[in-house]
């Protein structure tokens, strides 16, 4: 199980995301355009860096769902493969079985 002040704090990243996502997109458009200006582009750029870091959508780390463990993450199902085999094991999850021969 991971430290529960980890799991809390990519939580917390994962709001400020989403809270700054529009304003962020609208300034990189902006910045991106190389048909304005350079001090209107520069402008916006301050403005992004002014922005909180954690707002930043590459700052978010893929945990399990179920332990919170950093690394080993099948994106898809959002398990590592620690608590994925645990759970085919168990047989909760179907169709998976372990394999044998």
């Amino acid at each position: 199980m991971a430290k529960t002040s980890a799991i809390q704090k990519n939580l917390k990243r994962m709001k400020l995301v989403k809270k700054y996502a529009k304003k962020r997109d609208a300034l990189k458009k902006i910045i991106n355009n190389k048909k304005l200006e350079l001090s209107e582009r520069f402008e916006a750029q301050l403005k992004l860096n002014k922005l909180p870091k954690n707002s930043a959508k590459i700052r978010i780390r893929n945990r399990c769902e179920i332990s919170g463990r950093p690394h080993g993450v099948y994106r898809k199902l959002k398990i590592s493969r620690i608590a994925l085999r645990d759970m085919a094991s168990s047989g909760k999850i179907p169709g998976i079985t372990k394999s044998s021969w």
